[in-house]
């Protein structure tokens, strides 16, 4: 559960879980979030959680930090808290057009592309997090073999929907944004759709992500 808890600037708590990154971890976060936005606690107005933290945003003029830190503190967390997720499946091309990466990746992994491709396609993902640019998922945990630094130059603009690995996660750009992850194909998939008020992220945390290898034919008839 929460390790300790501070200010974060003048209207916002720092909740943190620890510095582990792992599932159980990561679903004691998504349990707080959850508790948090069912009880509509008075003055919070936003909640940011990540892979082992939980931002908490209030309004001065309503609350203040120790109000809100006891009301957190004192939270009844159910340990047998059902944590709603989905099974998604996303289609990947890793077409040599899109596979931005692919060459430095056999380099810094030392595996052929065959490797690479069945490595990525062969595993369930699990959502931590999302964020950075809208929508954008942070899906753990790649094998070790699997594992490379961010790019030493990041990249200007990385297309949309470009899937892309760096340290033990995987990451889909849900619109077109400077990056360093190391793109291994992209989606015809919208992942992100604002028009969607209520619910515009495909995948959130808590959610498992399948990737499926889809041909270059597929991925540019897949809108039509």
């Amino acid at each position: 559960m929460i390790k300790n808890i501070s200010n974060l600037g003048d209207a916002a708590l720092y909740c943190d879980f620890g510095g582990e990154v792992n599932k159980t971890i990561n679903s004691d976060v998504i349990k707080y979030f959850n508790t948090i936005k069912e009880k509509n606690i008075k003055g919070i107005n936003n909640l940011t959680p990540s892979y082992n933290k939980l931002i908490i945003s209030y309004d001065l003029k309503l609350t203040n930090f120790k109000e809100i830190k006891d009301k957190v503190e004192n939270l009844e967390i159910k340990e047998t808290q059902k944590i709603v997720n989905k099974k998604i499946e996303i289609p990947v091309c890793c077409d040599d057009s899109l596979s931005l990466d692919m060459e430095r990746l056999k380099e810094k992994l030392n595996l052929s592309k065959e490797k690479i491709i069945g490595n990525f396609f062969d595993k369930e993902y699990f959502c931590y997090m999302t964020g950075f640019i809208a929508g954008m998922p942070f899906l753990g945990d790649l094998d070790k073999n699997m594992r490379v630094q961010r790019l030493e130059t990041p990249r200007v603009k990385v297309p949309k929907g470009s899937v892309g690995i760096t340290e033990q996660f995987a990451d889909i750009y849900t619109f077109e944004s400077p990056g360093g992850w190391n793109i291994i194909g992209n989606t015809p998939l919208e992942v992100f759709d604002s028009s969607k008020e209520k619910e515009p992220n495909l995948i959130n945390p808590g959610d498992t992500v399948i990737f499926k290898q889809i041909a270059i034919e597929e991925y540019k008839n897949f809108n039509e």
